[in-house]
């Protein structure tokens, strides 16, 4: 059993001696002590936090870049993660990261196609000439024909 200074036995009420309100006021000076040392030890550990992560030399370098930081960290802790709107932006997210890839397969088509138009150009234009040029025309010809496999 738990006996607390001041505390009677039997739940009667205690006499009014100077000594009960002293045990009392002090209970409460060492709980006001508890929390003051609580909120110096708190605002050390952001100190040191700041410090480490030089966040007022980022802000002075990147200031929006910090800005656009901290909307992120908000709409996160915020609970917009599981939203629709966070959806949609991964979506378009993703198809902008697949927009250069398909980019350059287009390009490469387009080179290919293009390749074998020139080399069809040159041959016809040819009329004659050696049987090695147009050997190696038309080697030129298939495979600026052929397409090339996807590179993902």
């Amino acid at each position: 059993m738990t006996t607390y200074p001041g505390a009677t036995g039997n739940g009667t009420p205690q006499s009014q001696e100077s000594g009960s309100n002293a045990g009392f006021g002090q209970r409460v000076d060492q709980i006001g002590s508890e929390a003051q040392q609580l909120w110096t030890d708190a605002s050390a550990a952001v100190t040191d936090l700041g410090q480490t992560l030089d966040l007022r030399g980022r802000v002075e370098r990147n200031p929006y870049g910090m800005m656009v930081a901290a909307l992120g960290v908000g709409y996160v802790l915020g609970g917009g993660l599981f939203t629709p709107l966070t959806a949609r932006i991964l979506r378009l997210g993703v198809r902008l990261a697949a927009l250069p890839l398909v980019k350059d397969e287009l390009l490469g088509m387009a080179e290919s196609a293009f390749q074998g138009y020139q080399t069809g150009r040159s041959m016809a234009g040819s009329g004659g000439g050696s049987g090695e040029a147009q050997g190696s025309a038309s080697v030129n010809a298939t495979s600026a024909g052929t397409p090339r496999p996807p590179s993902y």
